[in-house]
């Protein structure tokens, strides 16, 4: 291998653990970020002012609070340096009345003398003192002897020792001559206005978001074939816009389903008349084989024709209403029993559903009737919970090969074991089934039965 094949792989190496490790951090990313449009914009407008108040607020303490209280402290340290001076240059008598008479007057500071002892020790420096490092520092350098500091013993009082020949000097000086103890307001004003401004921004994205949470609810309904006839047009001009489409959208949809029934409603008349005089004609025919013949082909077209238009018509148009799913699993149920199968039926959890009932019971029937012919044991289960309708229809049949599970939704489709045909042999039971289940929100699924033929289960959301 050569050095530039060398250099190649080590480079292809490198992309790869990079686009990896980038996959990884944005599937992390995406598992920690809210998901809904309100927590997301909140974000959006939360983490910017964060981070400005931050920035902010660090720059404010290290230009402007450490900057004034370094110069502060420089300050009473000159005049503690200055005390020290005069202490030191005073006759030897050394009239202290006299000498806290004057640094008082000129300074506003307390001095003792203490007889010569040694300093006290050092304590531990208080964490984040800014004062205290600052008021060393400054001291330090302007006075020459020894000394002890004390930030923390009285809350408005500092105290420093400095050691003389003979004594020990002791001064007190007000805390806020050497300490900016006003910094905590403008804190106060940051965090009170960001509050301000984040109650603002809750509330205006919240009457922001409320038409497109409006949208979202309106399309979810309309695709389950609810009514929303109380949906308006609000919010911004794109929010508008997305909803006025919404309702252009939902009318041609509306208008294209008025048009297919009403043609549906011209075709089954017309091929009903034409099936009624054929059966009138057969009527006056004499009785005999030919004859009988005759009468089952029509019977035979007469139920394709209604399989036919079933199909076509999808839900007809019927308005949703609260059905009451145990009762209608009951009737279906009984029906079954009543064609000589062994059927049990159960349901669970809250039985009032908003569904096309009518369209619903049509759905299910034709999963029980499919079980009833080719099954002589069928079991209906119904459950409902927060979110979702689920029937369950479990026989004891033949099944379907799972690899033509999904081959049997397809229109006109026969299976050689014609698990699908209905009582006209059309093959659109299942696909009127699905079409049913897919119009309100939901779907058909097929599985192995736990009782050893097939599974039909129909998932709806409620």
């Amino acid at each position: 291998m050569t050095v530039m094949d060398a250099s190649r792989a080590g480079l292809r190496g490198l992309w790869d653990f990079m686009r990896e490790a980038n996959a990884r951090i944005g599937a992390w990313f995406n598992r920690v970020t809210p998901k809904g449009l309100f927590p997301r914009s909140l974000l959006i407008i939360v983490v910017p002012m964060v981070i400005l108040q931050s920035v902010v607020a660090f720059v404010f303490m290290e230009r402007h609070y450490n900057t004034v209280t370094r110069r502060l402290s420089a300050a009473v340290s000159q005049d503690i340096a200055a005390v020290v001076e005069l202490y030191a240059a005073y006759p030897q008598e050394k009239d202290v009345q006299t000498l806290r008479r004057i640094v008082w007057q000129t300074m506003e500071l307390s001095v003792d003398v203490l007889p010569n002892d040694p300093l006290p020790v050092q304590g531990p420096r208080p964490f984040f003192s800014i004062l205290d490092s600052a008021l060393s520092r400054e001291i330090s350098r302007k006075v020459k002897e020894p000394f002890w500091i004390d930030t923390v013993g009285r809350s408005n009082l500092i105290e420093v020792r400095v050691k003389m020949p003979e004594s020990v000097l002791r001064i007190f000086a007000r805390r806020n001559a050497a300490y900016a103890s006003n910094s905590h307001i403008f804190l106060l004003w940051m965090v009170g206005t960001s509050l301000v401004l984040l109650a603002v921004a809750i509330l205006f994205l919240r009457n922001q978001i409320r038409p497109i949470e409006n949208l979202a609810d309106a399309a979810e309904a309309f695709g389950k074939g609810r009514d929303v006839e109380n949906f308006r047009p609000r919010g911004a001009r794109e929010v508008r816009r997305a909803s006025v489409a919404f309702l252009e959208m939902k009318r041609r949809i509306e208008r294209q389903i008025e048009q297919r029934t009403a043609m549906l409603a011209g075709v089954s008349h017309d091929m009903r008349t034409i099936l009624t005089r054929f059966k009138l004609e057969l009527a006056f025919l004499p009785d005999g084989p030919e004859v009988e013949a005759l009468r089952k082909d029509v019977d035979e077209l007469q139920g394709m024709l209604e399989a036919y238009l079933a199909f076509a018509r999808g839900d007809g148009g019927e308005q949703t209403q609260l059905t009451d799913m145990a009762q209608l699993v009951e009737d279906l149920c009984a029906s079954a029993q009543r064609s000589g199968a062994t059927a049990t039926c159960t349901f669970m959890g809250p039985p009032l559903v908003q569904v096309k009932a009518d369209s619903l019971k049509r759905c299910i029937g034709n999963l029980v009737g499919n079980a009833v012919r080719y099954a002589k044991t069928l079991q209906i289960t119904g459950t409902r919970d927060a979110r979702w309708l689920i029937v369950t229809v479990d026989d004891d049949g033949p099944g379907i090969p799972e690899d033509k599970r999904e081959d049997v939704f397809r229109p006109f489709l026969r299976l050689d074991d014609a698990r699908n045909q209905d009582a006209g042999g059309s093959g659109l039971g299942l696909s009127i089934a699905r079409d049913i289940a897919r119009a309100h929100g939901g779907d058909v699924i097929l599985a192995d039965s736990p009782l050893g033929g097939l599974r039909a289960s129909i998932r709806l959301p409620v």
